[in-house]
């Protein structure tokens, strides 16, 4: 999976419902971070943003790459 953009992580937390803070928590990280981030104000780290990955995984989000008839993506797995 290519690095997540801002866009995905806000579009994927909004889709399960979650807050900054709990993704936050969930992920072991400060809630400014994940602010920034999807603001575009600022990076993450590698394992910072894996950890927001495999926290939104484990809510139900499959994340879908960019290829010829659209961008990045998120959708719900069935």
């Amino acid at each position: 999976m290519p690095t997540l953009t801002p866009l995905q992580v806000k579009l994927a937390r909004t889709a399960l419902g979650l807050g900054v803070r709990d993704l936050a928590k969930a992920a072991s990280t400060a809630p400014s971070t994940i602010s920034r981030f999807e603001s575009g104000r600022g990076g993450m780290q590698t394992g910072t943003l894996a950890r927001v990955q495999e926290a939104l995984e484990d809510g139900g989000i499959e994340f879908i790459a960019a290829n010829g008839s659209g961008g990045p993506g998120v959708r719900l797995k069935s």
